[in-house]
């Protein structure tokens, strides 16, 4: 009976603590960002960013002492590609795939001291969750206002408004270092979405490749590298609550710098139908290359499992 409770009890420990921790820090970072992000209405100031991205970062480093105090039997397999020099200064576009919401918080863990502010597109719906929204406005996170191809079909015109409004999103950030993120995937894998897919690859759902062709477009010039994140977890993909209750005993992070081909800069993937199948070819093959990867890390984990 004791040896039952006292996992229960560990977990209900573990639970209210790292819930208690991230709760008041969460208090405790974010109305100054609203405050100071309030100040951006009147004007704007690279002071103010910088110093709201210092909080945001005292935030994550919260969360990661949590992550290495509070889980110390997770063990992290770690892998930066001899090619990709990485630094706090930089800027970057990453493509990475999606499998839980523990994927935002393994990009927080590695990035914190090794790239600047991971952002990544969000829908301008977003802006209407109290606090949440205004915070991803201040800090820089792209948001935009899509519409649907029944809309725009009605309404011509949105289209390139749609444009525009990530045009400007992606140049609000040139002022400063940063991390663009994109999951190419879309979705979060499942395998009932692998399976009405259909899809060629065997980890992974088919990628969309319009907005990473947008990103390179607007921020090619401006980027340091094109840097590709795979996230594996050979025990199978946790959910938020099983991560924090220290049911994850090991992940593997690969990054690998991605070659941008010269015949991408420039095109029209929106009206250009032969640069467009051109530029979804070459997705693809990126895909099927970390499709291989991911086999690679299960097989040896595998392998690890057998001994």
């Amino acid at each position: 009976m004791g040896s039952q409770k006292q996992p229960i009890l560990k977990k209900i420990t573990k639970g209210l603590t790292v819930s208690s921790v991230i709760t008041g820090s969460t208090f405790l970072h974010g109305p100054p960002v609203l405050a100071l992000g309030l100040t951006k209405l009147f004007k704007q100031s690279k002071k103010v960013d910088e110093t709201n991205i210092q909080i945001t970062n005292s935030w994550l480093s919260v969360n990661n002492w949590l992550i290495d105090h509070v889980l110390p039997s997770l063990k992290w397999d770690i892998t930066v590609e001899a090619d990709l020099d990485l630094n706090l200064q930089g800027r970057y576009l990453m493509t990475c795939n999606h499998q839980s919401w523990v994927d935002t918080t393994v990009t927080q863990y590695f990035g914190l001291t090794r790239m600047p502010l991971t952002r990544f597109f969000t829908k301008w719906e977003l802006i209407f969750i109290p606090f949440v929204g205004q915070a991803f406005k201040i800090l820089g996170f792209p948001m935009m206002k899509r519409h649907t191809k029944e809309q725009i079909a009605q309404n011509p015109e949105l289209k390139s408004r749609d444009m525009e409004e990530a045009r400007k999103s992606c140049e609000q950030l040139l002022s400063q270092p940063f991390t663009l993120l994109n999951y190419l995937e879309g979705t979060r894998f499942t395998e009932e979405k692998h399976a009405k897919q259909n899809s060629p690859y065997q980890n992974l759902l088919k990628p969309k490749a319009g907005g990473l062709a947008l990103a390179l477009n607007i921020l090619e010039d401006e980027i340091d590298a094109l840097v590709d994140m795979t996230i594996v977890y050979p025990d199978g993909a946790p959910d938020y609550g099983e991560f924090w209750l220290g049911e994850v005993s090991r992940i593997a992070v690969n990054l690998r710098r991605i070659e941008i081909p010269e015949w991408v800069r420039g095109g029209n993937y929106e009206d250009d139908a032969e640069y467009r199948a051109r530029f979804q070819k070459w997705v693809d093959d990126l895909w099927t290359e970390k499709d291989q990867l991911i086999t690679e890390i299960k097989q040896k984990y595998a392998i690890k499992s057998a001994d």
